[in-house]
């Protein structure tokens, strides 16, 4: 199972962008998604969590500006990114709990997507 993110890319304080992070390979679907972000000399944190049920949580420094969405039919996640600011500058990654079979998951990476804000 592999997760591919894109969308990525350089932005003026105040604009979107939309990551996108799909996933291919066998499997049998993917429960719950998250989307990561890693600025330079900082750890890895987590910015939007979305459930299979479809219940999203967001790190407070996003709320009301992220959102996670996800597209079960083309095994994609989305994370739609507005009035954004030069702290949101990262690489941004996205992971996923994989149902490979009804009694075997595991949790995929994909290589990370750099957004920069400029002001």
């Amino acid at each position: 199972v592999q997760l591919q993110a894109s969308g990525g890319g350089l932005v003026q304080a105040g604009g979107s962008l939309r990551l996108s992070c799909a996933a291919s390979g066998t499997f049998f679907s993917l429960n719950d998604l998250y989307w990561y972000r890693q600025a330079p000399g900082k750890q890895r944190e987590l910015v939007a969590a979305l459930t299979a049920a479809g219940s999203a949580n967001y790190v407070d420094s996003v709320k009301g500006r992220f959102t996670i969405s996800r597209d079960n039919v083309e095994n994609t996640f989305y994370l739609r990114m507005n009035s954004l600011k030069p702290e949101d500058t990262a690489v941004y990654y996205c992971n996923a709990e994989v149902v490979v079979t009804m009694d075997y998951f595991v949790y995929a990476w994909g290589k990370g997507t750099q957004v920069t804000v400029s002001s």
